[in-house]
């Protein structure tokens, strides 16, 4: 395990997957203090989200910006640099080794904790050949974990399903990110390679991704404290 974390609240983070700040903020107000890890996309980022992101860091809440990026060495650096002096806890590039080096380079001197993302849990091994990959999900997933380590890489985002291995490869001192975690009975998505709560902790994950089942709620904190509740049993069980 990457770090010794017995509260729940440290292992979940929200995805603020939402279209607005406003809307955000509404569900962050309604989460109050059940979460304490929001992550921040796409969606919310290219929405004004990175000014909520300095607003969350300052009222003592952790940030995961995950912009996934992957561009020129020198254009990575500087964008790591950048999301190193908001006060990021976690940033996202993908696993290519040119990107992953100049990731590292770019947050030197900070407290910002890289994560590589091996292979979309949205992606089956279909996706990777029409992409034109030869190797299927279980290779690639290895071979980018181990370019990873090797590169000094933080942690790994990969799909629960693909967590105990990862660990094996990338061992004990470094984080497991996982999203397409799904209590029982929620609805899957677009997600492909999912597990619930429980079994992803016992997998080998330090860290939870929720979006949906917790944002789209009828009552998102209490959505949220069962998904805590599956950690806690996963941690009792370890």
């Amino acid at each position: 395990m990457s770090a010794p974390m017995t509260d729940p609240r440290d292992r979940l983070i929200v995805a603020l997957d939402l279209p607005s700040v406003g809307a955000a903020e509404s569900l962050v107000a309604q989460l109050g203090d059940t979460v304490s890890f929001y992550k921040i996309g796409y969606e919310l980022g290219f929405a004004g989200g990175l000014g909520l992101a300095r607003e969350l860091i300052a009222d003592g809440r952790k940030v995961f910006i995950d912009f996934k990026l992957h561009d020129i060495g020198n254009t990575v650096a500087r964008g790591i640099a950048s999301l190193a002096a908001l006060g990021a806890s976690f940033a996202t590039v993908h696993a290519y080794p040119q990107t992953m080096r100049a990731a590292v380079e770019g947050r030197e001197g900070s407290a910002l904790r890289l994560l590589a993302v091996t292979v979309l849990t949205s992606y089956d091994e279909a996706d990777l050949r029409a992409a034109g990959y030869s190797a299927g999900v279980e290779e690639t997933v290895a071979r980018r974990v181990v370019q990873a380590r090797e590169t000094g890489i933080d942690g790994i985002v990969c799909a629960p399903t693909d967590a105990t291995r990862v660990r094996t490869l990338l061992g004990p001192d470094r984080a497991i990110v996982t999203p397409g975690v799904r209590p029982e009975g929620a609805a899957s998505g677009d997600q492909k390679r999912i597990a619930t709560p429980f079994a992803a902790i016992r997998a080998g994950a330090d860290h939870l991704v929720v979006g949906r089942p917790i944002v789209a709620a009828p009552d998102p904190a209490a959505a949220a404290r069962a998904v805590q509740a599956e950690i806690a049993a996963a941690l009792a069980a370890s």
